[in-house]
């Protein structure tokens, strides 16, 4: 989906599944704000055709980077993130914000770009919401990127260190890293990203026989995947904090039944 100064662009769709940008809703003569909200490719090429229709100069807002996870090329294979990248480069956009990049890769690939990290803004309202105190509780960051990303935050935290079978992506085993406290507490996980939530099964667990009474998730993006794993089939994480800049299906009537176990965040409005 693509939003132009805040309002959703309609394309029309023709049978063989060709788009037509609906010009009446575009003024090709303002200069333009254009936010992509990735649902599928489609939203790339429905990018390339609006940013050309428009005369002049944008900026563009990404709200959840496609492909980020693609960061490297490893024993040859494609590095998708930067064919993405040097697509949205070849564009020409004046300024480009990416919400909470999965690495420093993605600024580093894309043209006059900066990071938006709002998990740094989002941590403040779990942990007013989960009563976490400083003084016992623990925030926990799954792997060393994530580390790296958030140890900033000026919390007592815990770090996961995974080994992981390579040649199909489980997690082997998680072990947890820091000084380990001799008491009941809560931790609150930080990333950037889930999927189906293997990971965070898995670091509740280790955190669950720690010594955590209650164990809550802050993701900045959640694909819909999220409702297929065992975050929700489980009681190991109380509550998912998370932002709509992926999830579009937590209103379905199937997955309702999870709503005071999930806080969706506007991302509009916490981008600002």
């Amino acid at each position: 989906m693509l939003l132009l100064n805040g309002k959703k662009v309609d394309f029309k769709t023709f049978p063989n599944g060709e788009l037509l940008l609906k010009k009446e809703e575009v003024n090709p003569k303002l200069q333009n704000n254009i936010s992509l909200k990735y649902e599928n490719d489609g939203d790339l090429i429905k990018l390339l055709i609006l940013k050309k229709y428009l005369k002049l100069d944008s900026a563009l807002t990404i709200y959840y980077m496609p492909y980020s996870r693609m960061d490297r090329s490893e024993e040859g294979s494609p590095f998708t993130l930067k064919y993405i990248s040097d697509f949205i480069n070849e564009l020409g956009f004046t300024s480009v914000e990416i919400v909470e990049p999965h690495s420093d890769v993605t600024p580093a690939l894309i043209n006059n770009s900066h990071p938006n990290f709002i998990n740094f803004k989002l941590i403040h309202k779990v942990i007013n919401e989960t009563k976490f105190n400083p003084e016992n509780d623990y925030l926990f960051f799954p792997d060393a990127g994530a580390a790296k990303r958030y140890s900033k935050m000026k919390y007592p935290h815990l770090v996961g260190y995974k080994e992981r079978d390579f040649s199909t992506g489980e997690i082997k085993s998680l072990k947890l890293v820091g000084d380990m406290p001799e008491r009941k507490f809560k931790a609150i996980i930080v990333d950037d990203l889930s999927s189906y939530g293997g990971t965070f099964i898995k670091s509740a667990m280790k955190l669950r026989e720690a010594g955590a009474s209650e164990v809550y998730l802050l993701v900045a993006h959640a694909e819909n995947s999220i409702f297929e794993g065992d975050i929700f089939k489980t009681e190991l994480i109380n509550k998912v904090f998370t932002t709509d800049s992926l999830l579009t299906k937590q209103n379905d009537w199937n997955n309702k039944k999870h709503e005071d176990r999930l806080r969706v965040y506007k991302i509009e409005e916490e981008i600002n």
